[in-house]
């Protein structure tokens, strides 16, 4: 099968002159494309001059992450795609166990590999860990990851498993499946759209997989930190379109309300820690989703499946019940 890795770039020179060796060094067999989204620094002259094997796709404006790859992956000759993110360092023959499930395993149209931490390699990644998945109200979670506790990587995880969505920061799908689906939504800019994706996957009957054989390292939050306001507003805002597009509608609208009453206490507890521009955020999340909720709900397919999580409430089970860890 024809294997493309594609990395989206925004002004990330440095991140790029960083992380590229490895993977030109490791991704044989390969095509790498950089989509580019409108860059303003050298990120561009750089690439042409350093590596000019390297497939450059120029967008006209900065997209951000869904409608960026969108667009950009229209021009991607590929059977399969390997959305990379810039901050992230691949190891030796990371590709092989990956395209070789996609090779034995035909329903099988989505792959994560093991995403570990760059700064501190022995723990998981907050951005995937070992694979994703959602609790009733639509809450992510990652296998080495709840919420804030991170685990080490102590081979817990270390068999093939299937999950219910794998990490944007390094997202393996078959472009036959992306082109049918329509790839990811592009009114979600960037967050959760590979959540998104996922659902609509399983609710047409397809696959997402974790594959431990192949290990990546990611920096995570080069292009927004936790920190950042803007990221809650996207992730809370986001969160609630995925369930408006992919929930069973027999409780969709219960669920919805629940998680706005959940948004609400988070809101409460961002004022009590004194961060009023997140409180804010979640504030304006909850009115731009009025605003895209007629359009959300117009997306979601014919049919959904009631089978979609794996617990019923995470947010219970990791600060009432102390479960901390998968």
């Amino acid at each position: 099968m024809k294997t493309a890795v594609v990395i989206l770039n925004w002004n990330g020179r440095d991140l790029l002159k960083k992380f590229l060796p490895s993977v030109v060094k490791n991704s044989e067999n390969a095509d790498i494309y950089i989509i580019d989204n409108q860059s303003n620094d050298d990120s561009i002259s750089f690439i042409s001059m350093h590596y000019p094997q390297i497939l450059i796709i120029k967008n006209i404006e900065n997209y951000g992450y869904a409608k960026g790859y969108n667009q950009g992956l229209k021009s991607v000759d590929a059977d399969i795609m390997i959305l990379l993110n810039s901050d992230i360092e691949v190891t030796e023959n990371w590709l092989r166990p990956i395209i070789k499930t996609f090779d034995i395993e035909p329903q099988t149209a989505i792959i994560q590999p093991k995403i570990l931490d760059y700064k501190q390699k022995n723990k998981f990644e907050y951005a995937g860990a070992a694979g994703g998945f959602v609790d009733k109200y639509g809450y992510p979670y990652c296998r080495g990851r709840i919420f804030e506790t991170v685990e080490e990587d102590k081979n817990q995880y270390d068999e093939p498993t299937e999950i219910f969505w794998a990490s944007g920061a390094c997202f393996c799908v078959r472009k036959s499946v992306f082109d049918k689906l329509a790839g990811f939504d592009d009114t979600f800019f960037a967050h959760q759209e590979e959540i998104d994706f996922c659902w609509r996957a399983f609710n047409n009957g397809f696959i997402a997989k974790y594959e431990p054989k192949s290990t990546v390292y990611h920096v995570g939050g080069a292009t927004l930190e936790s920190s950042n306001p803007e990221k809650t507003y996207l992730n809370f805002r986001n969160s609630l379109l995925v369930l408006t597009k992919n929930l069973p509608r027999s409780n969709l609208f219960l669920i919805l309300f629940i998680r706005m009453i959940l948004d609400g206490i988070a809101g409460l507890k961002f004022l009590s820690l004194g961060k009023l521009k997140h409180f804010m955020a979640i504030l304006r999340a909850h009115f731009g989703f009025y605003t895209m909720f007629f359009d959300a709900y117009s997306k979601r397919q014919s049919s959904q499946k009631s089978n979609y999580y794996g617990c019923k409430s995470i947010v219970f089970d990791y600060f009432i019940r102390k479960k901390k860890i998968f």
